[in-house]
């Protein structure tokens, strides 16, 4: 087997991400009820209580909603840097010592046969990471929240095999839409959020063309449309010479349900 992935759910109601190799399997955030959680993975047929551990990227609800509860029920380890410990300790609630396990920013661990690598974002939040998971010849990028990726990110995520990356909104939803203007400002903000166009920029200076999947993530519900994100993303797509309907799998993350379990 190589490695499998799916997203269980993303967007601002909650993300949670989960990855299989043969030795390991993980959830990137747990941005969910416990239960919830626990009913998204029984949907793909995988047991909660067989979740090794859990990589959390920065300290906002819909990313750590659940951690706490799964940690405690199934006694899993959670990592996280230094910044989201300190921020998110006591939302999560009281856990044993030998799970509270405290990673650096931009600095390679191990757990079993994967590789992973937390690398710095521009999150509003403390010290937000995405995620780069690396297993044989396969490498998977995670990142859900950012309102810049600069050049050193696109270097770093550049020839993974699976993208899950941020497509959050559409600018003239967001710009024209019925949130009150400090809201628009904060998600259009570096600290922000990434725009369609944003991620359409980004997906066509570092895809390769080589049959990698990119799957669309935290739509937002109010300032953008699943179909828009596809089509905007896929015209920057086009425009750098990638044919979407043969050189790549361009999909969606959904709210309410995971997505197909990505064999890579």
């Amino acid at each position: 087997m190589g490695i499998k992935f799916c997203s269980l759910s993303s967007g601002s109601s909650g993300n949670c991400q989960y990855i299989e190799t043969d030795r390991v399997r993980v959830l990137v955030d747990a941005g969910f009820s416990g239960k919830r959680i626990e009913n998204l993975l029984s949907s793909i047929g995988v047991c909660p209580s067989t979740i090794d551990c859990m990589f959390i990227t920065h300290e906002h609800r819909d990313h750590i909603k659940g951690a706490g509860v799964l940690s405690r029920r199934y006694d899993i380890p959670i990592f996280a840097n230094e910044g989201t410990w300190t921020n998110m300790s006591n939302k999560i609630g009281e856990l044993r010592d030998k799970n509270i396990n405290i990673i650096q920013t931009d600095k390679d661990f191990e757990i079993g046969d994967l590789g992973i690598l937390p690398f710095k974002v521009f999150h509003d939040a403390y010290e937000p990471v995405g995620y780069i998971l690396y297993h044989k010849d396969i490498k998977i990028t995670i990142m859900t929240d950012t309102g810049w990726v600069n050049n050193e990110i696109r270097n770093k995520i550049k020839g993974s095999s699976l993208y899950l990356l941020e497509s959050n909104h559409d600018v003239n939803m967001l710009k024209y839409g019925k949130y009150p203007w400090y809201l628009k400002k904060r998600i259009s903000s570096t600290q922000g959020h990434l725009s369609n166009d944003d991620a359409g920029e980004i997906l066509s200076q570092v895809l390769l063309g080589k049959g990698e999947i990119i799957l669309l993530a935290h739509l937002s519900q109010e300032n953008n449309i699943p179909s828009l994100a596809q089509e905007t993303v896929g015209k920057f797509v086009k425009k750098s010479g990638i044919n979407t309907q043969k050189d790549i799998t361009l999909d969606l993350t959904y709210r309410d349900r995971p997505t197909k379990v990505y064999n890579l």
